[in-house]
Order: C-alpha cells, then sequence, then structure tokens
C-alpha cells in the first residue's frame, strides 16, 4: 500500500541576511540547507540557527517554498 501523503517531508532553509543582502548586491550567494520536518508536530515554518558561510556567523535559516 502506497502512502497518501508522507509524514516527513524534506524543506529547504535558506539564511535571512543573505537574502536581504543579496538586494543590494553586497553578499556573493545565499545559503542554503536541505533537511526533514515532521508535518504533524511542527506544521508551521521551520526556523533554526545555522552557520551562513557568506556571512561568516551563525544566524536564522527559515524554510522557502519549493
Amino acid at each position: 500500500m502506497a502512502k497518501g501523503k508522507d509524514v516527513r517531508v524534506m524543506v529547504i532553509l535558506e539564511c535571512t541576511d543573505c537574502v536581504r543582502k543579496s538586494v543590494n548586491k553586497v553578499s556573493t550567494g545565499i545559503s542554503r540547507y536541505i533537511t526533514q520536518k515532521n508535518r504533524h508536530n511542527t506544521p508551521n515554518q521551520l526556523e533554526l540557527k545555522k552557520f551562513c558561510p557568506y556571512c561568516y556567523k551563525h544566524t536564522i535559516h527559515v524554510e522557502i517554498k519549493k
């Protein structure tokens, strides 16, 4: 039997500081991470503090739409 909707889904996390800087063309790129989340336990948008190699510091990464 195939499942209709998987409980665990793949999400992409994107740096919030790099997105703001890319508007001004200061940053060289945008940091992105791929991870999984449980749809039932966290139905809202996922936010994690991760290291950004472009900002050279730990920043908040938020879930983006695919």
